[in-house]
């Protein structure tokens, strides 16, 4: 578990940079197979996705707390194209990236009383499927006239 968690805590510390299989079982010190079974078996995701989350995680807080372009997020929380960071953040969420700092900047804050960790909590993306398996859902419900 150890070597487990000191790979989960360089994603989450450098969530930006590419974080392959392969990485992250060097980091942990064991074969890549043996640690991408570990990872989900330990955490309930494959580490792609728990990197997603965090990514995602990070591009909502920056969204919400700074007024950098969607452009400048999207780089800083590791994504190679907008188009991709839109479309997979659009997936997870269910709104672009614009639609949820419109929506955040129009509310209210009235979180400083909330605990931070249950804060976080609410905010994190639900990733318990693929993004793909997931827009393989949505479009079965598009063409199901029930």
């Amino acid at each position: 578990m150890r070597r487990l968690l000191r790979a989960k805590d360089r994603m989450d510390a450098d969530s930006q940079e590419e974080w392959p299989v392969a990485r992250l079982a060097k980091v942990s010190g064991v074969s890549a197979a043996h640690f991408a079974r570990s990872f989900k078996e330990a955490f309930g995701v494959p580490p792609h996705r728990y990197l997603l989350t965090r990514r995602i995680e990070r591009a909502k807080t920056l969204l919400r707390d700074t007024h950098l372009s969607i452009t400048e997020i999207a780089f800083q929380t590791g994504w190679n194209s907008l188009g991709s960071f839109g479309r997979i953040f659009r997936d997870v969420t269910g709104e672009s990236p614009g639609e949820l700092r419109v929506r955040e900047m129009a509310a209210q804050h009235q979180l400083s009383q909330v605990p931070h960790c249950f804060v976080s909590a609410a905010y994190r993306p639900d990733l318990t499927i693929a993004v793909s398996e997931k827009r393989r859902l949505d479009a079965n419900d598009i063409g199901d006239p029930s």
